[in-house]
């Protein structure tokens, strides 16, 4: 990154390796801060919103002209479910496509994965039955049990956690998950209530988008999403991407990579990309444009060590870059994935799922780390825009 600087950036101040790592810690530190006290950023609420406008503030601070890109998408919410089971109110997750609903019956515990044989075993008629995630896919389990004339459906994880699940199809029975705690106290024969509490409406997403004044034909994006899953405050997931997209803005200011990027925060990527697809299809001629497209998530935890995934030119860019740099198997479940199926050469940076990844103890991201990642990602800027094009 340093010697970018010092090729790039004729007249403006550049600071030793040093004091630019230490100053870009302390400005990192002071966004997370700031940002994990809203809460979480669940695209279309209120803390989400409260977010964007700070992000969006610090990319003017530095001189950047900002501009809002709205989009609409379908949205399934859990308003608050659970069963009830004695004195024991216990909470657990619908499972997205789900009916809502309140039914008050026995509970019948399934033996197996939820076949139709063992839903008929477990004598489930009439009674809310209770079965093992696992071999079998949620919704197949769904229509077994009212097959078989169960009256709800309790699908217990089968690994700690909490159990977050898609139908698929929509299937006319209430179905709730819950953890292996919750599944272990629900017992055989006692009365029980359970209450699925679902919304299903559209959400108005908002990306963010920063340039430099008169910049339309980028070069390079640098994005990440912001928002996060209902209940996760999303320190790693994915603020540390966030503020790695601001970080390099910041100190691409005074340089002309600022007049060759754009930087770009998504909403709406837990809810299936959406905010990325929506620019992606809003933007074809600035995406076929592009000479790579950067995406940060989650790299402030060091589960694993920084890795990239993504375009293979582009990853043996980075690897020169930082010869011990890794790749890893990319399945391209983050913001890259929909330009890189727009035909835009897109990398990925991460640092592994960490233990809190969409929970609620998601509120640490270590400063260093991101600051770590935007060191190596401006030398890749800087490798690709000195190369030929790599598509």
């Amino acid at each position: 990154m340093r010697q970018f600087m010092l090729r790039a950036a004729v007249g403006a101040l550049v600071l030793s390796p040093a004091l630019l790592s230490s100053a870009a810690r302390a400005n990192i530190a002071e966004n997370l801060d700031a940002v994990i006290k809203f809460g979480p950023r669940v695209a279309g609420s209120e803390s989400n919103e409260q977010a964007r406008a700070y992000l969006e503030a610090q990319f003017r601070a530095l001189g950047y002209e900002t501009r809002r890109e709205s989009f609409t998408y379908p949205r399934f919410d859990d308003l608050g479910s659970g069963v009830r089971a004695g004195a024991n109110a216990l909470t657990g997750r619908a499972l997205q496509g789900t009916v809502g609903g309140e039914v008050t019956a026995e509970l019948a515990r399934v033996e197996g994965v939820g076949t139709p044989e063992e839903f008929t075993r477990a004598n489930v008629r009439g009674k809310i039955a209770v079965v093992a995630r696992g071999q079998i896919p949620f919704a197949d389990k769904a229509r077994n049990a009212r097959a078989a004339g169960a009256s709800g459906l309790i699908v217990v994880n089968n690994t700690a956690g909490e159990l977050r699940g898609t139908l698929g199809d929509r299937v006319e029975l209430p179905v709730l998950g819950v953890t292996p705690e919750v599944g272990a106290a629900l017992r055989a024969g006692e009365r029980a209530t359970l209450s699925v509490r679902v919304r299903e409406g559209d959400v108005r997403g908002v990306n963010i988008v920063a340039f430099k004044s008169g910049v339309v034909k980028p070069e390079l994006l640098f994005g990440g999403h912001m928002d996060t899953v209902a209940d996760s405050p999303g320190a790693n997931d994915n603020l540390s991407g966030s503020l790695a997209v601001l970080d390099i803005a910041r100190r691409a200011v005074n340089t002309p990579l600022s007049a060759r990027s754009y930087f770009v925060l998504f909403d709406g990527e837990e809810d299936g990309l959406r905010g990325s697809r929506a620019f992606v299809q809003g933007h074809a001629d600035l995406t076929r444009g592009l000479r790579a497209m950067f995406n940060f998530d989650m790299v402030g935890v060091n589960v694993t060590p920084l890795a990239v995934g993504g375009d293979t030119t582009l990853q043996e860019l980075a690897r020169k870059a930082a010869p011990t740099l890794q790749a890893f198997q990319d399945r391209n479940g983050s913001d890259h994935a929909p330009f890189l199926q727009a035909g835009t050469p897109a990398l990925f940076f991460h640092r592994g799922i960490d233990p809190q990844y969409h929970q609620p103890g998601d509120l640490k991201a270590d400063p260093a780390l991101i600051s770590e990642t935007v060191d190596l990602a401006m030398k890749v800027a800087d490798a690709v825009l000195v190369a030929a094009p790599v598509r």
